[in-house]
C-alpha cells in the first residue's frame, strides 16, 4: 500500500503499470508566496524594513538614555556639590547653540584673537611645548636652589673664618708667657675686660 501511494494517486494506476503522474506547474501559486517581487515585497525590501525598524528602536532607546542622564544631573547629585554640577550644566547649555549664535561667537573670537594674539598662542599649546615649559621651569628652579646653596655655603665659610681668626687672637693673648715661663696674667685680665666691654 505504501509503495502504491508513493508511486501515484490511487491503486488503479499501480495495477495498470502506468508511469506515475507528475504535478503540473501552476504560476498562480507564486503570487500567494510572502515576499514575492510581483507583490512589491521582495526579500531585499523586507530586509530594508527590518533594518529601519531596528534603527528606529535604537533611536528610541538613545532618547530614553539621554532623558535619564538629564534627570540624573538635575536631581541625584549631593547638596554640597550642587553648585558645581549646575555650573557644568550651564557650560554645556552654552556650548549647544544654534548656528546663528555660533557664527556670532566666531566673529567675537576672531576679534579677541586679533587683540590678544600672543595670549592665544600660549593657551593653545601642544603637549611637546608644555613638556618643554615644564622642563624649563624645573631647570630654573634647580639653578635658583643651587645659587642659594652656594650663597649659604659662602656665608658659612666666612663666619667660620672670622670665628677661627678671633679664636687664634684669643689663644695668642692667653697663651703668652713671661720670661720665666709663667702665664701673663696682665694680658689675660685685659682680654677679659675687653670681652666684657664688648658684650655690654
Amino acid at each position: 500500500m505504501a509503495a502504491a501511494r508513493r508511486d501515484g494517486p490511487g491503486p488503479a494506476a499501480a495495477k495498470a503499470g502506468a508511469a506515475p503522474r507528475k504535478r503540473r506547474w501552476r504560476p498562480v501559486l507564486l503570487s500567494s508566496v510572502v515576499g514575492s517581487v510581483q507583490e512589491g515585497r521582495g526579500f531585499a525590501f523586507r530586509r530594508k524594513q527590518k533594518i529601519e525598524r531596528q534603527y528606529r528602536k535604537l533611536l528610541k532607546k538613545r532618547r530614553q538614555v539621554h532623558s535619564q542622564q538629564d534627570d540624573q544631573f538635575a536631581d541625584t547629585y549631593p547638596e554640597h556639590l550642587k553648585h558645581l554640577y549646575l555650573a557644568e550644566e550651564e557650560k554645556l547649555k552654552k556650548r549647544r547653540r544654534t548656528p546663528e549664535d555660533s557664527v556670532s561667537s566666531e566673529e567675537k573670537l576672531n576679534k579677541a584673537a586679533e587683540s590678544v594674539g600672543t595670549q592665544e598662542k600660549f593657551k593653545n599649546k601642544t603637549s611637546n611645548q608644555k613638556a618643554k615649559e615644564e622642563y624649563e621651569k624645573i631647570k630654573a628652579e634647580h639653578a635658583r636652589k643651587k645659587e642659594e646653596a652656594e650663597k649659604r655655603k659662602q656665608q658659612r665659610e666666612e663666619a667660620q673664618r672670622l670665628y677661627k681668626k678671633k679664636k687664634m687672637e684669643a689663644f695668642k693673648i692667653l697663651s703668652k708667657k713671661t720670661k720665666k715661663g709663667q702665664p701673663n696674667l696682665n694680658l689675660q685680665v685685659e682680654f677679659l675686660l675687653q670681652k666684657i666691654q664688648q658684650n655690654t
